[in-house]
């Protein structure tokens, strides 16, 4: 049951744009779920998925962390998920697996998932460095594209 949970939970945090509207039940958890995650919880869980996604091998060798802290990232998004779920906002864990089934896991974590990334996008740093992806594109060539699919390229600002 841990595994189904915690797979549950991590396809909402990566997945939740994609996935079909969550239930009243899991509306409820989503927002007890936001309403019970202070910022530095918020960035633990973006920090733990940092750590899972940065084990790939494509993108390993772009960062220097080690298999201790990865490990230390899992335990404290497991300790905080557990929190979340079986102190914080039981009820509403209960209710949505009761009437909406393990699904409705994902989906009120994809919600915490997207205000912990709102928070860290919002960030000036990161912010700065989003913006550096524009200085790599030909602005020229996107201005022909919108002006082939009739877009004016004021509008499109």
């Amino acid at each position: 049951m841990r595994r189904l949970i915690t797979s549950a939970a991590l396809a909402g945090a990566l997945l939740a744009p994609g996935m079909a509207c969550a239930g009243v039940y899991a509306d409820d958890m989503s927002k007890c779920l936001v309403r019970s995650t202070t910022d530095a919880d918020q960035a633990q869980l973006v920090g733990w998925l940092f750590a899972a996604i940065s084990s790939h091998p494509s993108v390993k060798p772009m960062t220097n962390l080690t298999d201790a802290q990865r490990d230390a990232a899992v335990q404290k998004a497991g300790a905080l998920m557990q929190r979340l779920m079986l102190v914080d906002c039981r009820k509403e864990t209960v209710d949505a697996l009761k009437y909406e089934g393990t699904g409705s896991i994902g989906q009120a974590f994809g919600v915490l998932g997207q205000a912990a990334m709102r928070g860290l996008m919002s960030d000036p740093k990161v912010t700065e460095g989003m913006a550096g992806l524009g200085k790599s594109m030909d602005e020229k060539k996107f201005e022909e594209m919108l002006k082939e699919a009739g877009i004016s390229s004021s509008s499109a600002k």
